[in-house]
C-alpha cells in the first residue's frame, strides 16, 4: 500500500473497516471501504497542554514576584493574583494527574461529556475515510469531533463568545475601582508579543555580539561588516518593539520607572551608531584590526550586550506590571474565563492536530500538495451541526472563540529519531499567545520531503467555521428566536475562507490543487457559498455542502461536528459520502437513497454510536425527524431516543 493510503498505527488505532458495492450509472461496480479509527492525539495533546498551562501560570507567578517591592496597595493585589494562580496551578495538577492514571479508551465518549476531569478531551474524536476502487483508487477524510466546548461547566451563563465580551466591559468598571488602567484585549496582546520577539532577539543580539569580537580578528574586513549588518537587522527590531512597549500611552507602567526604560533605550541606540560609525571608517585594505581598535570594540560590544539585556528585562517587568494590573481588575472571573477557554483549545487543537497528521500522512506522495502546504499553508474547514437555541447556542459560542484560537497554532514537521510509536507522536510547545505542534516523520518519509519542509519551516493552517443547525432546536430558534451568531459566524467565516483563495491563488499554481470529476471551478463555488450566507433561508445545509466541497478542492482538513459527534454527525457524513460517490464516482442515482440507508444502517457510523453508548441506535425522536432537512434522516428502525 503507498505512503498516501497508509496511516501512522502510532497517532491512529483501533480501525473498524466496512466494505460496500455500489453499481454505477453505466452498470459496472465500484468498491467502497470505510474505515473509522481513533487517534492518539486525543488525550496525548491535551496532556501536553496542561503541562504547559501549569509551566506558563508557575512563570507568571514567578514574572510577579520578580517585580519587587510595590506600593502596599499593588502588592496586596498581587498576592490576590498569585494566590489565584495557585488555586488553577493545583486544579491542572489534579486534572493531569488524573488523565495519567487512564488506561481505557483512545477516546473520550459523548456520556463522558461532562466529566471534569475530562473537560481538557475532546469528545468522541475519530477519523473517517471512505476510499474508492473504480477505474482508479481515491480516497476521502473527515475528521469527526464533539463541539469544542466546556459542558463540564454548562452554558447557563452562555459560552465563551457572550462571557468574554461581558468580561471586557466589567473589566473596564473593575479599573476605577482598583485604581489600574483598562487594557482592551488586543492591547495585552500586543504586549505579550513584544515581549516575546524581544526574548527572541535576545541571544542572537548577543551571539552576533561575540561573532562581531571573533570576525574582527581575522585579516579580513568584509566578514565583519556582514556581521555588523546582521547585528543592526537584529537590533534595529529590538529598539522599535521596546520603544513602542515604553510609549506612555501604550503602556501605564509609571511605577517600574518607564522614564528609566527610554534612556536606556536611547544608550543602546546611541551604542549601536557609534559601532556603526566606527566600522564604516575601517578601511577594507587594514589586513588586520589593530589593538587600541579591537579595545574599543571590545568595550562597545560590551555596553551593547548589557544594554539589550537590561532592555528586555525592562520590558518583561513592563508586561508583567500590566498583567498584574488586568488580572487584579478582573478578579476572579478573568481567570475562571481563561480556564474555560483553555479546556475549549485544548479540545479544538488535538481535533486539529488529528486533521493535520492525516492529511499529512495522505499527501507525501502529492507534490503539489506539499508545496502548497510549505508556500501558503492549509485550510482548515470546521462544519457544525449545532442549533442556535437553549444550550446549544452556548455551545457554539465556545467553539466559535475555540477555533477562532487556533490562528495562534503552528506546525512544523520533524524527523523521527527512531521508528518506535514514542517517537512518532506529535508534541506540543510554546505558550498561551502561540503554539508549534511537531509531527514526526518516519526517516524514509521525511527525507522525501521538499527542502523548506526538511529545513523545520513554521507552517500555517487557516481554521474556518461554518454552522448550519438542523434539528428541531433550530426551527424554534428560526421561527421564535434569535440566529444572529450563526449568520455573523458563516460571513464572517466566508470572508476568511475567501481571503485564503486569494493567497492561494497567488501563491500556488493550479496544478497543485486536486482534481474532481465535477469541473465547478472553485471561484464559482465560493461565489454560491457568499450568496447562500446571506440569504435567509432556513436550515441552509447548501452552505455546508459547499464549504466542504471548496475545501476538498483546495487540499484542506475538514472536520465534522455536532454535540457529541456521534447522531447528527453520523447523517452529515454518510451524506457527504454518498454525495462524492454520485459526483465523483457515477453512482447510480436510482441507487442513492439506499447506498446512504445501507452506510447508516450498517457502516462505520452505527459502530461509533454503538462504541458510544453501547446501543446501535440514533438518538433522535419522531419530533427531530420532521425537522430534520432532506437526506438527514436515519432508516427505519436505527433511530429511537436513547440517553446519551
Amino acid at each position: 500500500m503507498s505512503l498516501s493510503l497508509s496511516l501512522s498505527p502510532s497517532v491512529f488505532k483501533n480501525a473498524v473497516c466496512k466494505v460496500y458495492r455500489f453499481q454505477t450509472v453505466d452498470s459496472k461496480w465500484m468498491l467502497v471501504r470505510e474505515q473509522m479509527a481513533e487517534c492518539t492525539l486525543s488525550f496525548s495533546i491535551p496532556k501536553q497542554l496542561i503541562a504547559l498551562y501549569i509551566q506558563e501560570d508557575t512563570c507568571r507567578i514567578q514574572e510577579l514576584k520578580d517585580l519587587g517591592e510595590l506600593s502596599p496597595h499593588w502588592d496586596n493585589l498581587r498576592k490576590d493574583v498569585i494566590s489565584r494562580y495557585d488555586q488553577i496551578i493545583k486544579e491542572y495538577q489534579d486534572t493531569l494527574a488524573e488523565l495519567e492514571k487512564l488506561t481505557g479508551p483512545l477516546f473520550k465518549p459523548s456520556c463522558s461529556k461532562g466529566q471534569k476531569y475530562l473537560e481538557f478531551i475532546p469528545i468522541n474524536l475519530h477519523t473517517q475515510r471512505m476510499r474508492v476502487i473504480d477505474t482508479g483508487d481515491s480516497f476521502y477524510d473527515v475528521v469527526t469531533v464533539g463541539a469544542p466546548a466546556a459542558h463540564s461547566q454548562g452554558f447557563k451563563n452562555g459560552g465563551l463568545q457572550k462571557l468574554l465580551s461581558k468580561y471586557e466591559s466589567e473589566k473596564k468598571s473593575h479599573s476605577t475601582a482598583y485604581q489600574c488602567i483598562y487594557y482592551p484585549p488586543e492591547q495585552t496582546a500586543k504586549a505579550r508579543e513584544i515581549l516575546c520577539v524581544v526574548s527572541q532577539l535576545q541571544p542572537h543580539i548577543s551571539a552576533l555580539a561575540d561573532q562581531l569580537l571573533q570576525t574582527a580578528q581575522q585579516s579580513s574586513s568584509q566578514p565583519l561588516r556582514d556581521v555588523l549588518k546582521s547585528l543592526e537587522e537584529k537590533t534595529r527590531p529590538c529598539l522599535f518593539k521596546t520603544s513602542a512597549l515604553n510609549k506612555p500611552q501604550a503602556l501605564n507602567t509609571n511605577h517600574l520607572c518607564t522614564s528609566r526604560n527610554q534612556v536606556t533605550l536611547n544608550v543602546l541606540e546611541n551604542t549601536l551608531l557609534e559601532s556603526c560609525i566606527i566600522l564604516s571608517y575601517f578601511p577594507p585594505e587594514l589586513p588586520v584590526a589593530t589593538v587600541v581598535w579591537w579595545d574599543e570594540l571590545a568595550v562597545l560590544v560590551q555596553s551593547l550586550k548589557k544594554c539589550v539585556a537590561e532592555v528586555a528585562e525592562r520590558a518583561r517587568r513592563s508586561v508583567s506590571f500590566v498583567l498584574l494590573q488586568e488580572a487584579a481588575c478582573s478578579m476572579a472571573q478573568g481567570l475562571q474565563l481563561q480556564q474555560r477557554r483553555d479546556a475549549v483549545f485544548s479540545q479544538a487543537l488535538a481535533a486539529l492536530a488529528c486533521g493535520f497528521a492525516m492529511r499529512l500522512y495522505a499527501g507525501l506522495e502529492d507534490k503539489g500538495f506539499l508545496r502548497q502546504l510549505h508556500a501558503i499553508g492549509l485550510v482548515a474547514q470546521f462544519e457544525s451541526l449545532l442549533s442556535t437555541y437553549s444550550e446549544e447556542i452556548g455551545m457554539l459560542e465556545d467553539m466559535e472563540v475555540g477555533i477562532s484560537d487556533l490562528h495562534r497554532v503552528t506546525f512544523r514537521i520533524t524527523e523521527a529519531a527512531s521508528e518506535e510509536a514514542v517517537s512518532l507522536q506529535p508534541t506540543v510547545s510554546g505558550r498561551r499567545d502561540h503554539y508549534t505542534v511537531e509531527v514526526p516523520l518516519p526517516h524514509h518519509a521525511f527525507q522525501a520531503l521538499p527542502e523548506e519542509l526538511r529545513e523545520g519551516k513554521l507552517l500555517r493552517v487557516l481554521p474556518v467555521l461554518f454552522n448550519v443547525g438542523i434539528n428541531e432546536q433550530q426551527t424554534i430558534a428560526e421561527r421564535f428566536g434569535d440566529i444572529s451568531l450563526q449568520e455573523r459566524i458563516n460571513q464572517k467565516n466566508f470572508e476568511i475562507l475567501e481571503g485564503y483563495y486569494k493567497s492561494l491563488t497567488d501563491t500556488v499554481p493550479s496544478e497543485c490543487l486536486p482534481c474532481f470529476q465535477t469541473q465547478t471551478d472553485i471561484k464559482e463555488l465560493l461565489d454560491t457559498l457568499g450568496q447562500n450566507v446571506v440569504t435567509k433561508k432556513r436550515k441552509n445545509v447548501e452552505i455546508l455542502w459547499l464549504a466542504g466541497m471548496i475545501c476538498r478542492r483546495m487540499n484542506g482538513i475538514r472536520l465534522t461536528s455536532c454535540k457529541s459527534a456521534k447522531d447528527r454527525t453520523s447523517m452529515s457524513v454518510t451524506l457527504e459520502q454518498c454525495s462524492l460517490l454520485r459526483d465523483e464516482h457515477q453512482l447510480n442515482k436510482d441507487y442513492f437513497v439506499r447506498a446512504l440507508d445501507c452506510m447508516r444502517r450498517e457502516g462505520c457510523r452505527i459502530e461509533n454510536v454503538q462504541k458510544n453508548i453501547k446501543c446501535r441506535k440514533y438518538a433522535f425522536n419522531m419530533l427531530q425527524l420532521m425537522a430534520f432537512p432532506k437526506y438527514y434522516r436515519p432508516p427505519e428502525g436505527t433511530y429511537g431516543k436513547v440517553d446519551s
